[in-house]
């Protein structure tokens, strides 16, 4: 049996032959990006586009002989493009709610420079400028911290012990 990790901590389990499709099935519909404003965003930024496309097509097919079946071909094609790429672009129009800011306060990172007062940490895999809030002791490198808050593009970090 192989198991599987999501985004969202929950695991998929493959037998062999079949997938859970229960397990398979909730996390696709589990996921943030089908919610209606997301979707609602995505539309109202890559529609407009397709109208364009559409109305470029038909006045040069009056120009050049464009066969009609031609232009809504193609048209179909630029909707299809937009269908196929929205899971991999959606994370883009989640934007504007609010906890952006807030949301690393509690992630964990490890110190990647001495951190006295400053220096840098790794949270998800990303690279962040920290400053220690208790400049008691320095954070050594490879040390674990905790996100207490933000000032800028700083994350305020205290020591975190296991």
């Amino acid at each position: 049996m192989i198991m599987l990790r999501a985004d969202a901590g929950r695991k998929v389990q493959y037998n062999g032959s079949q997938w859970l499709l229960q397990d398979i099935w909730d996390l696709i519909m589990d996921h943030t990006m089908w919610s209606a404003r997301i979707l609602v965003k995505y539309a109202l930024i890559q529609l407009p586009w397709a109208a364009v496309l559409i109305l470029v097509l038909m006045v040069a097919g009056e120009w050049i002989e464009i066969p009609s079946w031609l232009i809504w071909a193609l048209s179909g094609l630029w909707i299809a493009i937009d269908i196929v790429s929205y899971p991999f672009v959606w994370r883009a129009y989640d934007w504007g709610q609010g906890e952006g800011c807030n949301s690393m306060i509690g992630f964990h990172g490890i110190a990647k420079d001495r951190l006295d007062p400053s220096g840098y940490i790794l949270v998800r895999g990303e690279l962040w400028k920290a400053r220690v809030i208790e400049e008691k002791a320095p954070v050594e490198i490879g040390q674990g911290v905790v996100v207490c808050g933000i000032r800028g593009l700083t994350l305020l970090v205290q020591p975190f012990f296991e």
